[in-house]
């Protein structure tokens, strides 16, 4: 099974900064829910509106792509960063067709 654990830039300093351990862990814990779906629609402007008010409540949000979406890793990755992208927000870690995304705060 591939885990990634990915590196983040801070957006206002623009240097690399390393995930805190103890949002690690969290990422990492199987009792985090899968809040967001991503359907045969893909990535729309309410899925990313719908991740930002998550993020502001919760700080961390699994999310999980349907298989035929996105068919291979790579493919999986560049949708991952994209959501990151979109929502302002930090991929934490992608696990097959799951990703957990970070507020930051």
């Amino acid at each position: 099974m591939n885990v990634v654990i990915v590196r983040f830039v801070d957006r206002l300093k623009g240097d690399g900064m390393e995930i805190p351990n103890a949002i690690k862990r969290r990422a990492l814990d199987n009792t985090l829910d899968i809040t967001i779906r991503v359907g045969k629609q893909g990535i729309n402007e309410s899925l990313i509106e719908e991740l930002k008010q998550q993020l502001s409540k919760r700080k961390l949000v699994k999310i999980k792509v349907n298989q035929g979406i996105a068919s291979n890793n790579a493919d999986r990755k560049l949708l991952f960063e994209s959501i990151s992208n979109q929502s302002e927000s930090f991929l934490v870690l992608q696990r097959g067709n799951t990703a957990v995304f970070w507020s930051g705060e």
